[in-house]
Order: C-alpha cells, then structure tokens, then sequence
C-alpha cells in the first residue's frame, strides 16, 4: 500500500494541479508523492499537497491480498483500519468508512445507490480488471452525491505504455482445511496491446466458489436473504478501447459488465445466539431464484491538454444494477389480496446516467495559482420490485442533480499551500403517487417533487516544516440523500405528502481533519484526528422480525484517530502498522443531544492491522499479516445494549517466482484458525444471521504474463 497516506484533496475538486507547482518546488519540498488518477481527484497529474488523507491500494497490494482472500472487502479492510471489517457475505452492509457510507467507482463511475442502497456496491467488478483502488477518507462532495464515509475509487487495468502485445492468465483454487464441500476454482484472461495511436485491454473471469466452514468445520450459514458469497459463480467481461489524436488529446471507451449467481443448493440452520452457537449450512434448495447481482458499467471520457490555456476533461457514464435478494414469507410480504403465507422476494432496479466537466488552469499569478471550474450532471432512477407478485415496494424514484463548481489553490510560500472552493449542489426527487404494501397499513402516498439546494465549501491548509514533515488541516462538507427507497416503503401513516416527508431531506455532514506526517529514507508514519458530524443523519436500524433495516433521521457525531507507520530496517524488508479509533454517537430520544452509541451497522471497531513483507531473493518472497479487532460495548440512552467480542486473525503467503514457468502463490487465510463470530452478527444480527468467520482457508494461485 503506498504510504504514507497523502495528505490530498477534499471536496468536489480538491482535484487541483497546484501539484504541479509543488512539483517545481521539489527543492523546497521533498515528501514522496503518490500520483492519483484524475476520475478520483478530478485533476490530471495530481499528485497531492492537499489537507486529507488518501491510500492507494496498489496493484502489488492486491495481488498480495487477492493471493490471501478473493473478497474484495477483506482485502480493503486488512490495508485501512478505519474500514468496518467485512461479513464475507455478498452484502457489504455495515461495511463504514470513518463511520458513514463510502461512495464506490469504477474509473470515476458511481457505482452506489442512495435511492435504495442495496450494499452490494463493493462485488462490481471482478478484482482481475482491477489495476489498484484509490481511497480518500472521509465525508466530501469532490464526486457530488454519496461519498459520505469517502471515496473507494477502482482503477481498471491499463494498456501498455509501448507498443506491442502482452497477454496474462491466471488460474487459482482455494479450499478450507477443515469442512466440505469447499473447493472454488476460477481463471482469468487479460489482453493489452498498443499499436501506435491505439491501445485496447480486454479481459474475462470465471469464477466458481463452494462452501466455507468455520475452524471448527461446521458450514457458515448461508445468506439466503442478503446474498452470499459462497455456494455461487461469476463472470466479468471487460474492455478499454483508447485512441490519442491531435497531439495528445485522448479519447477512450470502457465497458466492464460483471454478473454473479448464486447456486441456490445450501439453506441456513438458525443459530443460538444466547448458547454461542453460529448460524450453520445444510444443503437444499433455497425457495425462489438465488441471490445475485448483475451489473453493467460504461463511461466515454476525452481529455485536451491544451484548450485555452487550461486542461479539459469531460466524462459521459451510463451504469446499470439488479440486485435480486433472497426470498421468504417475511411479515412484510404478506397481503390478504394475494392469499396466505405468501413468499415472495425483492430486486434492486437502479440505472445511473452522467455526465463531468472540468477545466484546470495552472501556472497563474508567477506559477503560485491553480484554478479548476466544472459542473457534474446526473439522473439516478431506482425501484425495488417483489419479482413473483408484481408488486413495487420501493416506487419508481429519480434523482437529477447538476453541480457548478471552482475550486484554487496558492501558495503564498514555498513551503505553504493554501486550498479552498465551493461546489453548488441543485437535486430534484420525483416520485410518483404510490401505495405501500398491507404489511404498512397500504397507505396511499402523495406523489410530487422535492428539490434541494446547497453550496458545500471546503477549505484547507499544508505547512511543509522541512522536506520530510508536513501538517495539514481541513474542513469539508460531504452531501448525500438517506437511502430514499428504505423511508418511502416504511410510510404506515395516512395522509404524507412526498414534498414534504421530512425523513427524505439530505444529510449534510462536516468533516473536520488535522494530522502530521512524516516520510524519511526508510520510516514513514502519518497521524491524523477527525471529527465529522450530521444535524440529520441516517441511522440504520435492524429489523429482525423482516431481515431489513429501516432508517431513522438522528443528530450524530463520529470522530476518531488513525496512524500508519512503516519501517524498513534492509533491503527486501518491510515492516508496516496502521490503527485506528473509532468512535460514534448519536441522538435517539431527539432531544437535541448525542446520547447513543452508534451500532455495529454504522461504525467500525477500534482495529490494529500489522504486515510483514520479505523478499528473499529474486525468485522466493512473502507476506504475513496480522489483525485484532478491539471488544466494544454498546449502549443506547445510557442502557447497554449489545457487546462485541473483539478476535484476532493472521494470513500469510509464499510466492516462487520461475520465470518461464509464471508465479505460483500459496495463500493461507486465518493461519491461526481462529474460531470467531463476525463483527456486524455480534452487534446487530438475530439467530438467522448469527454468521461465523471463515476458518483455515488454502488457496494456490498460478499467474503467468507473456
């Protein structure tokens, strides 16, 4: 993982090419930069002197996780410990950054939902198209609606910067060491070439997974509700057509379309939660269609270097998700109309179209001014249908905002940066006349219109003390609409108006940063504090008897500390610590007051992640790492009301590298077997969901580039 993590941008366009005026005062500052792409920091060439934090996850970072876990979701948590620990579940719910929903990309392409957040925003794409994710920490509008936890930006897989061919394959398979019938396989092709002005990747994966047992060889229960990651297969089709004309204007074409079914032959044994006793598998047919996802991502960008003296980059994007959950005779389900004991289950429709704007000048005022304007504009539409009656339980609901934006950075001083902008969010919610289901009275809800409005500033400073210590500090405002689609089913009471349901008006949150950070030859560490806070927030709260969550509006407050360090004491060695505090409250009674702890579903657990990476000759290397997971207590208005455990986990890999005959990895998750109940299951799950972690797990992957 690059680090330390840069202290870069915050809102919508803190995107800003003063880097390249820092680059030219490389005498007078020195820290390493990381190059960012400019789909995360809306600035070509940034490479970062801006008051937040970012992590870069690169591609040798995920192979050395994805050599460990294919989940998506552990690899992120293992690098970034303000990240929730993942349910290894196909659902991501629960899975907060700094305590609040992150806003996931593709290349810059939303791939959460606001409307009806069915957190399943993290299993897109297939982690072969992935070339590295880029994450920036903390509530911001840099990419408009969503981002209110941050930003979790995936890169896809780039051309070749020569002409010519290069072709990779990869074949791996993993099994538990205790358990049955846990053999997952999967292959992956990719193809790059450039041949003069055009250069083209295109890839495919297969995967297949089977069940995962806990240590002590029981089958984790399956999700049947939610979705799940085992008993399933997928397939991903990916291609990026390029083409540089004119100089160095660019236009490129990517699609990546990403499809994963469950099998549908495992259902689950309730658990005992007060015995300890974990939700089990046994196999049988689920009832109704499995759980999947499909998904199709699309963008056209085009970038001109030289138009006007500035930089102009302009993205069109078009994406497209089913989210289809499990089925059951849940009380929510159940209508007189339609007969006794009715089963039924619910698909996510949601098709987002946009387009992004923006224009960088550098180089003013004596090369000391950066300025970056733009507008974003886009239409969000999501329904949630009941597929075997017909019904629709979440209306048809459109979102359409635009955004005008400017932002500019100076540097009054070599070694000070001095940032700052604003970004004017217009949003309209259309939703049509509805009726909700019996299970919720079959009120009739008034259609109509509601519109926002609200500029979001952010400004920021970086004081560069020497060429190896800086200290940074921000404020910023992150804007995003509570999950729309949750607050317009549960209407139970005659009479609401949708322009004036005070449960659907955005949650604007602030976030506070400050933090030092320092990169010598061979030690880097970085600190920061954080605060971020919500006069309406949206809480998720669990409703057992249904297996849903329902929002409630409430004050909050979230703050916390992170630190990273790394070390390498020789060459081939590096030793790396990164930990975070979590805290999270907020007002249940409505008083005004903070009196709550926020849940298992809206904030990480304190967390210590170690790693320990050798390279021990050319051909022989490996990786061990270690995370725990701090115990918590809950309480809501003074009342303890849940508890977590805390547990501790080891992964470790040893990859030989032969040359003609490619890379083989051996991967072993949970080293320790460790036997343990997973983080979201101890805080808010019920019997049903009363999920253990997976146990020893061994995979073998074979890479071979050619």
């Amino acid at each position: 993982m690059s680090f330390p993590a840069r202290p870069l941008a915050l809102a919508v366009v803190f995107a800003l090419a003063g880097v390249a005026h820092a680059a030219d005062q490389k005498d007078a500052v020195e820290l390493r930069r990381i190059e960012v792409s400019e789909s995360t920091l809306r600035m070509p060439q940034s490479q970062g002197a801006l008051p937040t934090t970012i992590t870069v996850i690169t591609s040798e970072d995920l192979r050395q996780q994805l050599a460990i876990t294919p989940d998506l979701s552990d690899a992120i948590g293992n690098l970034l410990p303000s990240f929730a620990p993942s349910t290894q579940k196909l659902s991501s719910r629960g899975q907060t950054l700094r305590g609040r929903n992150p806003l996931y990309m593709i290349d810059g392409v939303p791939q959460s939902s606001p409307l009806r957040n069915g957190s399943r925003d993290a299993y897109t794409i297939d982690p072969a198209m992935i070339e590295r994710i880029e994450i920036v920490e903390g509530s911001n509008s840099m990419q408009g609606l969503g981002a209110a936890g941050g930003i979790i930006n995936i890169i896809t897989k780039q051309a070749p910067k020569q002409d010519g061919v290069r072709q990779e394959v990869t074949v791996n398979t993993s099994a538990p060491t205790r358990g049955a019938n846990g053999l997952g396989y999967g292959a992956a092709y990719l193809l790059g070439m450039r041949s003069g002005a055009l250069d083209l990747v295109a890839g495919a994966s297969w995967r297949k997974r089977g069940m995962y047992s806990d240590a002590k060889g029981r089958l984790i229960g399956v999700d049947g509700t939610q979705g799940d990651l085992m008993d399933s297969r997928s397939t991903d089709g990916f291609a990026k057509l390029g083409y540089d004309f004119a100089g160095a204007r660019r236009l490129q074409l990517t699609v990546n379309r990403f499809d994963l079914q469950g099998n549908g032959d495992y259902t689950a044994v309730p658990g005992d939660m007060t015995n300890n006793l974990p939700t089990t598998s046994v196999r049988g047919k689920q009832p109704g269609d499995a759980p999947r996802n499909r998904v199709l991502t699309s963008s056209l960008d085009y970038r001109d270097p030289a138009l006007a003296g500035g930089e102009l980059r302009a993205q069109l994007y078009h994406q497209k998700n089913r989210e289809l959950f499990g089925g059951g005779s849940f009380a929510t389900f159940q209508d007189p109309a339609y007969g006794p004991n009715v089963f039924d289950q619910s698909q996510n429709v949601s098709t987002k179209d946009g387009a992004r704007l923006s224009w960088a000048r550098r180089g003013l005022l004596d090369d000391k001014l950066t300025v970056l304007a733009g507008a974003d504009g886009y239409r969000d539409t999501t329904f949630q249908e009941l597929t075997h009656t017909g019904r629709h339980w979440v209306p048809d609901s459109t979102y359409t905002g635009w955004a005008p934006f400017l932002q500019a950075e100076y540097w009054p001083l070599e070694s000070l940066s001095l940032s700052g902008g604003l970004r004017h969010e217009h949003g309209t919610l259309d939703v049509p006349t509805f009726q909700t289901l019996a299970a919720y009275h079959g009120v009739t809800v008034q259609g109509g219109s509601t519109s926002f409005s609200k500029t979001l500033p952010n400004v920021g400073a970086v004081w560069y003390l020497t060429g190896q210590l800086n200290l940074f500090a921000s404020y910023a405002e992150g804007y995003t609409l509570p999950d729309v689609g949750r607050v317009l089913r549960a209407i139970n009471k005659p009479g609401q108006n949708v322009a004036d349901f005070l449960d659907l008006k955005p949650v604007v949150s602030d976030n506070r940063e400050v933090g030092a950070e320092f990169a010598g030859d061979r030690v880097g560490a970085r600190v920061s504090y954080y605060v971020s806070r919500s006069r309406l927030g949206s809480v998720l709260v669990f409703d057992a008897p249904n297996q849903v969550y329902n929002v409630m509006r409430q004050r909050t407050a979230i703050s916390g500390w992170e630190a990273r360090a790394n070390w390498q004491p020789l060459d081939g060695t590096r030793l790396d610590a990164s930990f975070a505090i979590n805290r999270g409250r907020s007002d249940r009674n409505g008083d005004g007051q903070v009196d709550s702890d926020l849940d298992g579903a809206n904030i990480a657990p304190n967390r210590l992640n170690l790693s320990w990476t050798q390279r021990w000759n050319d051909a022989l290397s490996s990786y061990l790492q270690f995370s725990h997971a701090y115990s918590r207590d809950f309480a809501t208005l003074g009342r303890r009301s849940a508890h977590f455990d805390g547990y501790s986990t080891a992964d470790a890999y040893l990859k030989w590298h032969t040359g003609s005959a490619g890379d083989w990895t051996l991967g072993v998750q949970n080293l320790a077997n460790k036997q343990y109940i997973n983080y979201v299951s101890q805080t808010v799950g019920d019997n049903d969901s009363y999920f253990a972690g997976r146990g020893r797990v061994v995979s073998l992957t074979w890479q071979q580039a050619f």
